[in-house]
C-alpha cells in the first residue's frame, strides 16, 4: 500500500556487497542541502525489497519517485544523477527504477510503503552507483493513449517515454553501502 513516498538526500545502505539480506537507509536532501525526509530499503526475501519513506517540507501533491542510474547528487538540479535506473526494463514505466508516486499532503508531509521485485539492493551498486530522486511533478508512467497527439504525432512523446513527464528534480540521495 502506498500512502505517500519521498526519496531525497543521502541514502545509506547497510548491506554487504552481494548479500541477499540487509537494509538501506537514506536521509533525503533538497537542493539547498536541507534534510527533507528518510527512506529505508529492506530485503524482504528472495527477489523483494520493501521501501519505506517519510518526507517533510515538500510541495503538496503527487511527485515522481525514481532510482536514477548514477550515484552523484552534486550537480545543479541533480542532473549528475543521470537518467532512470533501467535494470532489465525497457521504456519508461518498465524501468527498474520506476516506483509509485509520492503523495505529499497540504502540510508538506508524506509517507509510503511498498514492496518491489524490480531490483535487488545489490543491483544499485554498479561502477557509478545509483541515486534516489523526488521530482516536482507526478509521474504518468508514459500512459498517454495513442489517440492523443503531440506536435502532430500520436501517443507519448520522447519526454513522456523517458521520464513520465515528472518534471524537475526536487531532491536527491546518493545510495551508499554502510558497514
Amino acid at each position: 500500500m502506498v500512502t505517500a513516498l519521498g526519496l531525497l538526500g543521502t541514502a545509506v545502505l547497510a548491506v554487504s556487497a552481494g548479500a541477499s539480506s540487509g537494509f538501506a537507509q537514506a536521509t533525503l536532501r533538497d537542493g539547498t542541502g536541507a534534510a527533507v525526509g528518510t527512506v529505508r530499503l529492506s530485503v524482504m526475501g528472495p527477489g523483494k525489497v520493501m521501501v519505506r519513506a517519510s518526507v517533510w517540507g515538500l510541495p503538496p501533491g503527487f511527485h515522481g519517485f525514481h532510482i536514477h542510474g548514477v550515484g552523484d547528487c552534486s550537480g545543479t538540479g541533480f542532473a549528475t544523477a543521470g537518467t532512470h535506473f533501467v535494470g532489465t526494463g525497457g521504456a519508461h514505466a518498465t524501468h527498474a527504477g520506476d516506483q509509485p508516486v509520492l503523495l505529499v499532503n497540504a502540510d508538506g508531509t508524506g509517507s509510503a510503503t511498498f514492496v518491489t521485485d524490480r531490483y535487488a539492493i545489490e543491483d544499485l551498486f554498479d561502477a557509478d552507483g545509483s541515486a534516489l530522486i523526488v521530482h516536482a511533478l507526478a509521474d504518468n508512467y508514459a500512459n498517454i493513449p495513442t489517440r492523443y497527439a503531440t506536435s502532430g504525432t500520436s501517443g507519448p512523446d520522447t519526454a513522456t517515454l523517458g521520464t513520465g513527464d515528472s518534471g524537475s528534480r526536487l531532491a536527491c540521495g546518493e545510495i551508499a553501502l554502510t558497514p
